[in-house]
């Protein structure tokens, strides 16, 4: 029974921690905390679902062409909203964020319709039994697909001088500019890289939640809260904060309630902050005046 539980909190919390990823990647590069975030996870989803209906492509073709176009939509957002906005204020670049959001499920809406929608799970729906214990094939993809992204970020950004260069935006942006780094550039590079986090996300939790155009809510503030969770700045730490918050979420609703569920979530993330503000993995914030 334990064991039921921690695979199906490892699957969500892997969920959870791709999205907190994506608002880490953004507020790295910009200082801007993205409230579209969680459309981003819509997106991959409902893309693949798309795809698959209404042009009938296979789901290996499907699911990385979802992934493309939700990524290139985190571009467009970059380059018609964020950048004409420059000089803006953060609470501004916030407002921003939000009404991108309700705009893009609006789309969704209009286009896709308010139904819920199934997307094929990648390798059959047998389960798995292991230790009494029965795992669905998706949840092996689910995190599998995880742990594979989290080390190809991790590679990306310590051994690429694009990496490195975003690194050194996220780090002193005035600085990068001096040296000759492209801070537009990298700032563009950061949403796109957020959207496709994100996205994947989506088409992989898709088969095992379903989707439909309102399922971004939540999922963007179970991220937030995974990001809090983890340590704002901390791409990683936010990542092990997803895997934390589904964890608890899943042992908390088999042994007390399901219907509190998501309640869980946001009762963890107060209780944090009023512990430690900066985060399990952040560094407290210091400031010489």
């Amino acid at each position: 029974m334990y064991l039921q539980y921690f695979i199906a909190g490892l699957t969500m919390g892997s969920a959870y921690g791709l999205t907190a990823m994506g608002f880490t990647i953004i507020f790295n590069a910009t200082n801007i905390i993205n409230f579209a975030q969680g459309e981003f996870v819509m997106l991959g989803g409902m893309f693949s679902v798309f795809y698959i209906s209404s042009l009938g492509l296979p789901l290996i073709a499907a699911v990385p062409l979802a992934i493309v176009s939700a990524t290139l939509v985190g571009a467009m957002m970059e380059r018609l909203t964020l950048r004409p906005l420059k000089n803006a204020s953060i609470i501004q670049f916030i407002i921003v964020t939000i009404g991108l959001a309700i705009i893009i499920r609006g789309l969704v809406m209009l286009f896709l319709g308010k139904d819920t929608h199934a997307l094929p799970a990648f390798s059959g729906e047998t389960p798995i039994v292991l230790f009494g214990a029965s795992i669905m094939p998706q949840n092996l993809w689910v995190i599998g697909i995880t742990i594979a992204l989290l080390l190809g970020l991790k590679l990306f950004y310590s051994n690429t001088i694009f990496g490195r260069a975003m690194l050194a935006c996220s780090f002193n942006r005035k600085a990068a500019s001096l040296v000759g780094i492209n801070v537009g550039r990298m700032v563009l590079c950061s949403v796109t890289l957020s959207a496709l986090v994100g996205a994947v996300a989506g088409a992989i939790l898709a088969p095992i939640t379903m989707t439909s155009y309102d399922v971004g809510i939540l999922l963007g503030l179970k991220g937030f809260a995974a990001c809090i969770l983890g340590g704002m700045g901390n791409p990683f730490g936010a990542a092990a904060g997803g895997l934390i918050l589904g964890i608890i979420e899943s042992f908390c609703s088999g042994l007390v309630s399901s219907a509190y569920k998501d309640a869980f979530s946001f009762v963890i993330l107060l209780l944090l902050l009023f512990i430690k503000p900066s985060g399990l993995f952040g560094r407290s914030a210091s400031e010489r005046v």
